[in-house]
């Protein structure tokens, strides 16, 4: 892709006039300094490359490659005659500097790939699924664990988000099902004062609904998340259960919105 886009280049610069290999040399007043020259094709790459997504491709049909090109020149305070006179000299003149130009950009988008891929890779990790407990939960449980019971260790500045599906059918006997979500202190977690953050009441239409439920920490903040997916007003060992929990995911966020 790349060395198609030096070709297009190559093609700008033949845009106002032929390239033949004249032994006279060509005028080197007016061409663009190479700091900029390296500038403009880093961009033009760059730009290269952001049209082959859809979305920005689709933004921009009415405008053909060759303008695009254009409009990043002029952007960079420079006329299309400007670039063409700039590389015909350093093409048919001095190639091997252009080259070291051109590599020039392919160096600067390299140390750009490398670094958003690392930055990439630190966001990523703040969204991997934190989740401590079971990956789904059915009940009846063949297991006979009815628990869904979570502890979690809040530490970090950010964004907590809880995700999950739930289907609870109507023959289900508990009164006032739904989620139950607290914290407290990790120096009294037992005998602690409980905060209530938010409570989720489940409908009993036997259908999936996913709920999602964001808990902002603020700095300087350390505490247990603690709680129940599926929790209820009538507690019995004769209760008829059945629900499915699935879909459960626990990720983070070092932005609070």
């Amino acid at each position: 892709m790349t060395r198609l886009v030096f070709l297009i280049l190559i093609i700008i610069s033949l845009m106002n006039g032929s390239c033949s290999r004249k032994k006279n040399k060509l005028d080197k007043k007016n061409l663009i300094p190479e700091k900029e020259l390296v500038s403009i094709l880093t961009d033009i790459q760059i730009a290269d490359g952001l049209l082959v997504l859809p979305k920005i491709s689709n933004q921009y049909t009415f405008i053909d490659s060759l303008n695009n090109y254009r409009l990043i020149i002029e952007k960079h305070g420079y006329t299309i005659e400007a670039m063409d006179r700039t590389m015909k000299y350093y093409f048919i003149e001095n190639s091997k500097k252009l080259n070291k130009i051109y590599d020039q950009a392919l160096g600067i988008l390299s140390e750009t790939e490398s670094r958003v891929e690392k930055e990439y890779i630190i966001e990523k990790s703040h969204f991997e699924n934190r989740w401590p407990g079971k990956d789904f939960y059915s009940f009846p449980d063949l297991s006979g664990n009815d628990s869904t019971m979570f502890d979690i260790n809040i530490n970090r500045t950010g964004v907590y988000s809880l995700t999950f599906t739930v289907s609870l059918f109507p023959e289900d006997q508990s009164s006032g099902p739904g989620l139950t979500l607290y914290s407290c202190n990790p120096d009294s977690i037992e005998t602690g004062k409980r905060r209530y953050i938010k409570t989720v009441h489940y409908l009993k239409d036997g259908r999936p609904h996913t709920y999602i439920l964001q808990v902002p920490v603020p700095e300087n903040t350390i505490y247990h998340l603690r709680g129940w997916l599926y929790n209820f007003d009538n507690p019995s060992l004769s209760l008829q259960k059945h629900v499915k929990i699935e879909n459960i995911s626990l990720t983070f966020s070092s932005v609070i919105l």
